[in-house]
């Protein structure tokens, strides 16, 4: 697919823009990404975008703005209002009590939980979900339950087969 803009390059980058309701897709090359990005920039300051989801109860007082200070780069919180950008890895420890909250309303979650590839996270579950059929078999042979360990066991056969099969697959369509 071809940049929207220029019409020449290859699109790399794939762009939303919602304004005034109305949804527009944009597909763009490297290039004209990086001028859409600066000229967004210029209409929309990073700074003030994030000045705006930081909440005034949250933010500092301005006598703790001068006083919270960053010791390795000597970024105050004042500066990344400023800015928008923190100046070191120590800066997220030095002002984590107001960047908690800032990215909790930006990603949703303080919590960094980090994303796979679907084929990865399907294995990986099933991984989980043949681990768990074991321990249950385990624990119902350990409680004298031997009907419902058969149940297991031919759960865990059933899916051992239905992965050896899959792999099977997947090595007949790489040859």
């Amino acid at each position: 697919m071809l940049c929207d803009i220029c019409g020449k390059n290859q699109a790399t980058v794939h762009l939303t823009e919602i304004v005034n309701e109305e949804m527009n897709e944009l597909h763009l090359c490297e290039q004209c990404a990086q001028a859409k990005s600066q000229e967004m920039e210029q209409q929309f300051g990073l700074s003030d975008l994030l000045a705006g989801m930081v909440q005034p109860e949250k933010a500092p007082v301005e006598k703790d703005a001068v006083v919270l200070k960053c010791p390795n780069c000597k970024m105050t919180y004042a500066d990344f209002k400023k800015i928008g950008r923190l100046g070191c890895g120590e800066c997220y420890v030095t002002f984590k009590k107001y960047l908690g909250p800032l990215l909790k309303r930006i990603h949703g979650s303080s919590q960094h939980i980090g994303k796979s590839p679907s084929k990865v996270t399907r294995v990986l579950k099933e991984k989980i979900d043949l681990q768990e059929l074991r321990l249950k078999l385990q624990k119902a042979i350990e409680n004298e339950a031997f009907e419902e360990a058969a149940r297991i066991r031919d759960q865990i056969k059933d899916f051992e087969k239905k992965q050896s099969q899959e792999q099977k697959n997947i090595s007949d369509s790489g040859d």
